[in-house]
């Protein structure tokens, strides 16, 4: 029999189209397969909520709320960019024990790992009997020891849309804003980036070349790329990771601060490389910077992200149930052709504040564009699109009542 016992489950980090997919299967199957374990709550804007109190009872919600979480981007429970102290860990600890927690699905990217990780071991020190388990999510595709991550496969699809789109449009109008510049998210690995490729579909159409921080950017190079596209086409469509960096491994746009983790703020590479173009080249550039439209575009997610996003949070569930503990739920592909993925697992501390970078062998010699192995790789996870409930002509999301059920 499984532990008896209540659940916490929580977001952390930047939200994505289909990270309440994955909450959603938390919720339903602990609500389902939980029978005498106890209620689930959810804290609130993440561990931060957990900590300050911030608690509701999930099983007081409507069900066609929680059930309207599968078809509703951002973050339904709220997140956060918190890095916890030692002394936080402590506190947290001593909240789970007071609500009588056995059961901890932290839903976030690597930042969140690291804190589920830490959860995970404060709670042994403190001889606290607790079911940990990571719940993946996060638009870069860079955690370990996955083959994807919940939410790059429709940030993926929203993406090479819009390059496809805006890629049209230039070469339509190719008397004005003869180059643009898309800066996709990605601070330290470029997958996003990379799969503005399956925009392509001939080979003088947009993309013409794309950047990615896993190999070193030189200014100099770019220069020399955009002039070629331009001599041949008339106009060149680049699309850039914020991250790119140089041979010495500095941020072409960083900032100069840093977040909660210590990661760098960056200020726009897409901006620097327009004030490149103009002022090196001489024409009319453009930059477009889609920002966190990229992450929650639910209108045009993924049927296979969606699918598989409320996967992970089903099987994390059963995960707990059959007393696994200190997991991050993983997705492993098993065909090819059909695409099939099935659900794994990874110990957090494997996970815990490691980047999945691109492999290099899928870069071209040029440093400008991706190889077959990529789009191979890519294509499998845009596939289907999510049928939206609609109200007067637009997306009817749903929001959960945070004055129901709070503690």
């Amino acid at each position: 029999m499984p532990m008896k016992g209540n659940a916490i489950i929580a977001q952390s980090g930047g939200p994505t189209a289909v990270i309440n997919s994955s909450a959603c299967g938390v919720i339903q199957t602990w609500l389902a397969q939980a029978t005498g374990c106890g209620t689930i709550y959810a804290g609130i804007s993440g561990v931060k909520g957990i900590l300050e109190g911030d608690i509701i009872d999930l099983a007081q919600q409507p069900p066609e709320l929680i059930d309207g979480l599968r078809h509703t981007p951002g973050a339904g429970l709220y997140s956060c960019r918190y890095k916890v102290s030692d002394a936080d860990q402590e506190q947290l600890v001593s909240i789970l024990k007071k609500l009588n927690i056995r059961y901890f699905f932290y839903n976030g990217g690597n930042d969140s790992m690291d804190t589920a990780h830490k959860t995970w071991l404060a709670a042994q020190s403190a001889g606290w009997e607790m079911r940990v388990i990571g719940v993946p999510k996060t638009i870069d595709n860079d955690l370990p020891f996955t083959d994807h991550c919940p939410g790059f496969g429709s940030a993926a699809k929203y993406l090479a849309a819009s390059v496809r789109e805006t890629g049209i449009d230039l070469e339509s109008v190719s008397t004005k804003n003869k180059v643009t510049i898309m800066e996709a998210m990605g601070r330290d690995a470029g997958w996003l980036t990379a799969a503005s490729v399956l925009s392509r579909r001939f080979p003088d159409e947009a993309p013409h070349l794309i950047y990615l921080p896993e190999v070193p950017f030189s200014i100099e190079q770019f220069i020399a790329d955009v002039k070629l596209v331009y001599e041949q086409l008339g106009y060149c469509y680049v699309v850039a990771s914020e991250g790119i960096r140089d041979a010495k491994g500095e941020y072409i746009a960083a900032g100069g601060q840093r977040d909660a983790f210590g990661h760098a703020q960056l200020s726009g590479a897409g901006a620097v490389l327009k004030d490149i173009v103009e002022r090196e080249i001489g024409v009319k550039a453009r930059c477009n910077t889609p920002g966190t439209m990229q992450r929650v575009a639910m209108h045009f997610a993924s049927a296979t992200d969606a699918e598989e996003s409320y996967r992970v949070g089903k099987t994390a569930v059963e995960y707990a149930l059959a007393d696994k503990s200190g997991v991050m739920v993983t997705l492993e592909r098993s065909e090819e052709t059909p695409y099939r993925c099935v659900c794994g697992e990874i110990a957090l501390g494997q996970v815990a504040n490691i980047v999945k970078s691109v492999p290099v062998e899928w870069i071209n010699d040029e440093h400008n564009d991706v190889k077959e192995e990529f789009i191979r790789y890519c294509r499998p996870l845009i596939q289907g699109e999510v049928a939206l409930p609609m109200r007067d002509g637009l997306p009817d999301y749903v929001r959960l009542d945070f004055t129901k059920g709070r503690i």
